[in-house]
């Protein structure tokens, strides 16, 4: 890949991400009042944890080529069950995905004993 076209996509890239950002601000001027609009806006956050956790928690411990166990999935059920408990009683999102990592991380410490 050559400099040019490593600085193109670069470029492609910034500019993709910092739209994202910048054009509801610039496109949206007043408050929304959509009572539809701001339900959808209010789960987003907990659907974005979501679609990180579960995927991630699910195949953390499953290394490439291993056959699917219990034992195998018990640190993502774990983290998950984690993060629901902590989001529903705490209903705090950073607190649920740090306590939920902790939780995968302490099993699999736990389950390098066995």
């Amino acid at each position: 890949m050559s400099n040019l076209h490593f600085f193109l996509l670069l470029l492609v890239m910034a500019g993709t991400t910092y739209a994202i950002r910048a054009l509801p601000l610039l496109l949206i001027r007043h408050e929304i009042t959509n009572p539809y609009i701001r339900a959808f806006l209010y789960y987003v956050p907990y659907v974005t944890l979501t679609v990180m956790t579960f995927p991630a928690a699910l195949e953390i411990a499953i290394p490439m080529g291993q056959p699917l166990t219990l034992l195998g999935l018990l640190p993502g059920i774990v983290g998950i069950v984690t993060a629901a408990v902590v989001a529903l009683l705490l209903k705090s999102l950073m607190l649920a995905a740090l306590l939920s990592s902790l939780a995968v991380w302490g099993t699999l410490f736990f389950l390098s004993f066995f």
